[in-house]
């Protein structure tokens, strides 16, 4: 992954409490995937950025390098990789998610 990648991958990181690398956006995803992830963020209104990663193909494969790890969507919250699909689908039925942006001072629907 060249510097510059690297540079926009921290940018997105580091310039929101929450970002969400996802295919297609959070108003029309274009994955199964990244639609379950960018739903469970919507039913907790959570404010988040999202990074379509189908318009940038290096950023798509910079991200995994970046977090090694292999698959897309991926949650960043305060700047912690938090997970991928299965994982966010996990932690938000066993109230893990919650308990994550408490902790980080993250803003969403009780």
């Amino acid at each position: 992954m060249d510097q510059q990648v690297k540079e926009q991958i921290e940018n997105s990181i580091n310039n929101s409490d929450v970002c969400l690398f996802m295919k297609g956006s959070p108003e029309a995803p274009q994955c199964g995937f990244s639609m379950a992830v960018s739903n469970i963020l919507k039913i907790l209104e959570v404010k988040y950025q999202s990074v379509d990663v189908l318009k940038d193909q290096k950023i798509r494969e910079g991200i995994k390098i970046y977090s090694e790890w292999p698959t897309i969507p991926q949650l960043y919250i305060k700047k912690e990789f938090i997970g991928g699909c299965d994982i966010i689908k996990e932690m938000f039925e066993n109230g893990e998610l919650k308990k994550v942006f408490d902790e980080k001072g993250i803003g969403y629907k009780k």
